[in-house]
């Protein structure tokens, strides 16, 4: 039987979460599994990659074929890696001591890597929310100053009506214009 390392897709839709799973190459994608060794959430960043290390480095010495995805998550968690180097030590060109001092060498190296990646990403991020900040502030000023140029003519036009309707003597020269507009009736019209 061809026992195949591939992801079984779970979580709802458009957001995926994977187990890692041995499983028979004829099997359905979500079907029947042997083991499952990990899971793997690709939404998160950096993507969660939580594995089983001896067991999958157990099934990878059995023989079992990781797909493309599954490969590339063994080779990041270093189970490719010890297979390479089990291997060395099969044909007796290191000791096991050399190997677990090479495979030690190599995880702490990984994790620096890892954990200078996830400082940058932690720095970018910093380095947008900042920048949207400033820009939101600029935004609000330049929202503050067209409300106070906006509200200056209104002010100027409330004080020039105060200023006309305080004087008696432009309201004497309204009236009297309306009177000389309407025509009086006299007696001396001829009635019918």
């Amino acid at each position: 039987m061809a026992t195949k390392i591939r992801l079984q897709r779970h979580g709802r839709s458009k957001r995926p979460y994977y187990y890692i799973v041995v499983a028979d190459s004829r099997a359905r994608r979500d079907g029947r599994f042997i083991d499952r060794i990990g899971d793997y959430n690709p939404l998160t960043v950096p993507a969660t990659i939580n594995i089983d290390f001896d067991k999958a480095f157990d099934w990878v010495m059995k023989g079992a074929e990781p797909s493309d995805t599954c490969a590339r998550i063994l080779s990041y968690k270093g189970v490719l890696y010890k297979k390479h180097l089990a291997r060395g030590v099969r044909k007796g060109a290191m000791t096991e001591v050399e190997m677990e001092a090479k495979m030690q060498e190599w995880i702490a190296a990984k994790e620096k890597t890892v954990e200078a990646h996830i400082e940058t990403i932690a720095q970018s991020r910093a380095a947008k929310k900042a920048a949207s900040l400033a820009e939101e502030t600029k935004k609000k000023e330049e929202y503050a100053k067209k409300l106070e140029e906006a509200s200056k003519p209104v002010e100027e036009v409330v004080e020039a009506t105060e200023e006309t309707a305080d004087v008696p003597e432009a309201e004497a020269a309204v009236e009297t214009a309306e009177e000389a507009a309407t025509p009086e009736v006299t007696a001396e019209t001829p009635a019918e």
